[in-house]
């Protein structure tokens, strides 16, 4: 108890400090402590009240996380949880729980528990289990609506979002704020109700309010949740232990509620959303990039491409407070870049997502050009031209000679070798592949490739500089598509050959929505244009192996001009406002140049369609782990879930494999293989962890990512 938690006495007045940095995660042992110190309080006739407050820089954001997985995995029992410890704090003397930074998860509902709650102005107060795929499990769906009714409880236990102090204070759950000195405020508060009865959350059922008040709330709440978060589990379970709240006595509710979270808990959902969440942490760790190698300051930069990706990337650089250039060959070009970046900026701030006045501030750091006159003033240029090597090498020469030495040289390539365009430069060191994803001003993901000779210094300044722009920066190596459009090449073939085989491009689509994709995988071809795929595969014809089959309508739609959204039709026709409808004319050319190409035709059922798909993501998933071209499983899993818009309940493609069963999924593989042709040759990597009963989550290709 003496390290996490400490127990001073001001007076009559307790204090209990929680010192169990960096965050103060409610650990079994946190909770043994303060447990302790009241039982001590409670002994202890001189004192009046306890001030319960979180040392260092916040009052307790959350459970500690990993111990679920310990609960899940059988290394630590089940207990009875927070429950009987809160109920032990409500008991006790008048309790004040002083909160400054946030009060997430168990830190909530431990000062819910408590008879009074203090807060600095700038604290923030939330239920965020739900993106864990649980539920608050120590009585939050049940103090929570007693403190600020049904309607806001809802929301916070089933969307999971934070809301501020001065909105608790409003909303009923905090009793005050406190300008200047926390502590100092919250002992004066004690005093204020010292020796007086404490009013326990468990027992204020005024804001409850009736069933018929109730049922069309909790009706809304339920379509929302299966709009917004669909497939999600967890944001009904929540809703319905709120429910309880208002149909049941206090501790039936804690009863259901307990069991909800036990559901959720063990639930594959929860599972994933936890891999989900370490993964993102993971992916940040580069063995041979240790934490110490210096990095370079951005301070200011230019991008070459004032076109979607180009402008798109400058807006990230601006909303970070980074200058930038931008830079296209000729001044229509510009004109238009800047134009789009205006109107997507402007319809930010009518979303309500930024104000006009940080919109125009961002305007102010984006300066066009049409020269490379100023670039050798810049840390950081980010090439975003027409996705071809020859234009691709021709600005690189451009940009060695125009920018100085130790400025880091960037590509927004997706597919193209990064050895070859840094091959055209005196300082491959400095090259290094960022590839944003579209668009790139909304998308979380940056793929940052690494080529043979670039510099620890240069990946790790790159590294940081993802979370600085808000991205989850996800280091691969060098290949034709590196990890996520190498893979996804795969899952668009299968989608195709779907279609070709029959199937219509939106049963394909629908098939994949329902297994929790964003967007379907012909839908997301509309979406990207058919053209830049197309491009593509005539810039590699040359390397593809005869005789294997390849996608043929895919091309054939394109050599008509249909590319998609952006020409009004490609799988699917589109209105002005880019909405989708079924294209039969679409549908009956598919069917005959298919037929015409001799290539049979049935019915498939969804769960083939889904499995065709997925399945060729996996295995070329476990190519790419064996070849070391992603360091880890969750890697793959991250850019997926960031970039590719796959359902982070499943945990990304190589954790949803694990989650079927590898030999599940290698029997399944064996059995395309024989049914399609070499397309399908299992990995040698999934063959070996099959027939070790092994995970991808357990094999890791760290040792041969060094350069």
């Amino acid at each position: 108890m003496a390290d996490l938690i400490e127990l001073t006495l001001d007076h009559e007045i307790a204090i209990i400090t929680i010192n169990n940095p960096p965050v103060n995660a409610l650990s079994p042992a946190v909770a043994q402590g303060i447990a302790k110190a009241i039982e001590q309080v409670t002994n202890d006739d001189s004192i009046k009240a306890v001030v319960l407050i979180g040392g260092g820089r916040t009052f307790i954001a959350g459970a500690d996380i990993k111990e679920f997985g310990k609960i899940t995995s059988g290394k630590t029992p089940r207990g009875a949880g927070l429950p009987p410890f809160l109920v032990h704090i409500e008991n006790g003397k008048p309790a004040v729980v002083a909160i400054h930074g946030s009060a997430f998860g168990g830190g909530l509902e431990l000062a819910m528990a408590a008879h009074y709650r203090v807060a600095s102005p700038s604290a923030q107060f939330g239920q965020p289990e739900v993106k864990l795929g649980m539920i608050p499990g120590a009585g939050g769906t049940q103090r929570l609506p007693r403190l600020v009714g049904i309607a806001k409880a809802v929301e916070m236990c089933a969307e999971g979002n934070p809301i501020g102090a001065q909105e608790a204070l409003k909303i009923g759950l905090i009793d005050r704020l406190v300008e200047g000195d926390l502590l100092a405020g919250a002992v004066q508060f004690a005093r204020e109700i010292a020796g007086k009865p404490g009013p326990k959350t468990r027992d204020r059922n005024e804001k409850l309010s009736s069933h018929v008040q109730n049922a069309p709330l909790f009706s809304a709440a339920r379509e929302k949740a299966r709009t917004r978060q669909r497939g999600m589990r967890a944001p009904l379970a929540a809703i319905d232990a709120v429910e309880a709240a208002t149909k049941f006595s206090f501790d039936e509710g804690c009863r259901i509620e307990q069991k909800l979270f036990q559901d959720c808990l063990f639930s594959d959902q929860s599972k994933a959303l936890i891999h989900i969440f370490f993964g993102e942490r993971e992916v940040a760790k580069i063995p041979d990039v240790p934490k110490e190698t210096t990095t370079m300051p951005v301070n200011s930069a230019s991008v070459v491409g004032a076109g979607t990706m180009g402008g798109g990337i400058a807006m990230v650089l601006a909303n970070a407070g980074i200058p930038v250039l931008l830079k296209d060959a000729d001044q229509p070009a510009l004109d238009r870049g800047l134009a789009t970046i205006q109107k997507n900026y402007q319809n930010s701030v009518k979303r309500g997502r930024f104000t006009q006045q940080f919109v125009d501030e961002r305007l102010q750091l984006i300066q066009p050009t049409l020269t490379y006159d100023d670039f050798g003033k810049v840390d950081i240029v980010i090439e975003a031209v027409f996705e071809g090597m020859a234009l691709k090498k021709e600005v690189f020469v451009q940009l060695d000679r125009a920018c100085r030495k130790g400025a880091i040289l960037a590509s927004n390539t997706s597919t193209l070798n990064i050895d070859e365009i840094a091959s055209v430069t005196s300082r491959p060191e400095s090259v290094i592949g960022t590839h944003f994803f579209s668009p790139a001003n909304v998308m979380r993901l940056l793929e940052i490739v690494r080529g043979k000779e670039t510099s620890k210094e240069v990946i790790a300044t790159c590294m940081q500089l993802s979370k600085k722009l808000g991205k989850v920066g996800v280091l691969v190596r060098n290949c034709r598509g590196f990890v996520g459009n190498r893979m996804f090449h795969h899952y668009g073939r299968e989608a195709v050959f779907l279609v070709e085989e029959g199937v219509s491009p939106q049963s394909v689509d629908q098939a994949l929505y329902d297994f929790g994709m964003a967007l379907g995988p012909l839908a997301t071809g509309d979406l990207a244009g058919l053209d830049v795929g197309w491009r593509i595969r005539k810039e590699y014809r040359h390397l593809e192996k005869p005789g294997v089959r390849q996608a043929i309508v895919g091309d054939r739609l394109c050599e008509l001009g249909r590319y998609g959204q952006k020409t009004g039709a490609g799988w699917y026709k589109y209105d002005e406002t880019r909405h989708a409808a079924a294209d039969p004319e679409t549908n009956e050319m598919v069917r005959k140049w298919a037929i015409d190409a001799g290539i049979p035709q049935r019915d498939i059922s969804p769960e083939e369609m889904v499995e065709r798909c997925v399945y060729a993501l996996v295995n070329e998933g476990a190519r790419i782990l064996d070849e070391g071209i992603a360091m880890r499983a969750a890697d793959i899993d991250i850019i997926y879930v960031s970039g590719y818009g796959f359902p982070a309940y499943r945990g990304g493609p190589m954790w949803y494999a694990d989650s079927v069963g590898l030999k599940n999924v290698y029997q399944r593989i064996c059995e395309f293989h024989a049914q399609h042709g070499e397309l399908w040759e299992p990995a040698p990597l999934l063959r070996r962890l099959a027939e070790e009963g092994k995970t991808f989550a357990e094999f890791t290709s760290l040792q041969t990512v060094t350069v």
